[in-house]
């Protein structure tokens, strides 16, 4: 299905919204643009970019040589999601369609879930609640043990703006010493949070908490792996909400199963939606949620709305707001 609006007082650019997106956000593009809604899937995308001057999109959707060459006007890609691992960025230079995300929009979204699975995965909120539900008060009266918070330390891998929040909270809230993994220092989260640059290596060894929020390059597939994990201690938990094949499935499904760490929270998969036999659905020790990192309404609205101000912006000729790093200075060229 498609609904197609827009004024016709006067020839504008085309504008594809390829997601669903809040009425105020469509509004605000309405006005200086033709705005076509697609509900329908990739093929449809491919029929209708044939005129479009940009897309509005999410981090599932798929931007390659394909879709490229079906659409020779396109001038932006703007994505309402930090990540970008969506993107052919090469085909996209070659073609001259730049590429934008929303960072800094949605940093304490992120860092408060990342704390409420930290909790829930270290406290044994999700076990407990199904024991409730299935009408066991203790089983067998044994205490739920679970594992202290407060003053441990949490190791961070990736210490951008999201990284820097979820610092914030462990330091500042719960009294945690931060270590991070980076591939830059961050002076700011040094001074304020009293965070510790560190090898990974280290940082798994020492941490309590091991918090991933990198984005998916391929230097971060695969990073933390059977050594890595392999190094954390008996009582550590594991959290990601970065992205799944940041980390080896397989390596942490096996530690989980025999012990050797405490827990896991995720958010993230390496293959999403999660299979519905995967061997993390029967482990007790894990605390999953499926890729809600960025799902509150006020948080979707804020990432729509900058995704449609670098639409216009770009229209307008006036270069985009938030362009993803790979494109800086290729959008200075064309400016």
């Amino acid at each position: 299905m498609v609904v197609f609006e827009g004024r016709e007082d006067m020839v504008l650019s085309r504008i594809i919204v390829a997601h669903n997106v809040a009425e105020n956000v469509l509004r605000s593009m309405r006005n200086q643009a033709e705005v076509l809604v697609l509900t329908g899937d990739r093929q449809e995308l491919l029929q209708q970019v044939g005129d479009a001057d940009a897309i509005h999109g999410n981090g599932s959707l798929v931007i390659d040589e394909e879709l490229l060459a079906a659409a020779p006007r396109l001038k932006i890609v703007a994505l309402s999601s930090v990540g970008y691992n969506n993107l052919d960025l090469e085909a996209m230079r070659r073609h001259g369609v730049v590429a934008t995300n929303v960072p800094g929009v949605l940093d304490d979204t992120l860092a408060d879930l990342t704390m409420g699975l930290l909790i829930g995965t270290a406290r044994r909120l999700a076990e407990s609640d199904r024991m409730m539900r299935a009408g066991i008060w203790r089983p067998g009266g044994k205490p739920i043990w679970g594992v202290e918070i407060s003053g441990k330390t949490m190791g961070i891998i990736g210490m951008g703006r999201i990284g820097q929040a979820i610092a914030r909270r462990g330091a500042l809230g719960m009294s945690m010493p931060i270590l991070y993994h980076n591939r830059h220092r961050n002076p700011q989260a040094e001074q304020l949070y009293g965070a510790e640059l560190v090898p990974l290596d280290e940082l798994m060894s020492q941490s309590d908490y091991v918090v991933i929020a990198a984005p998916l390059t391929p230097e971060t597939r695969g990073m933390v792996g059977e050594h890595e994990i392999g190094l954390m201690k008996p009582t550590a938990v594991l959290v990601n909400i970065g992205r799944g094949p940041i980390v080896d499935e397989q390596a942490l499904i096996r530690a989980l199963q025999e012990g050797r760490i405490f827990g896991a929270g995720l958010d993230v998969f390496e293959k999403e939606p999660l299979a519905p036999d995967s061997p993390l659905l029967k482990l007790n020790n894990v605390m999953m949620v499926p890729h809600i990192g960025s799902e509150t309404q006020e948080a979707r609205e804020r990432m729509a709305d900058l995704a449609a101000r670098n639409i216009l912006s770009v229209l307008r000729g006036e270069g985009p707001l938030t362009p993803v790093p790979e494109f800086r200075d290729f959008t200075e060229r064309r400016d």
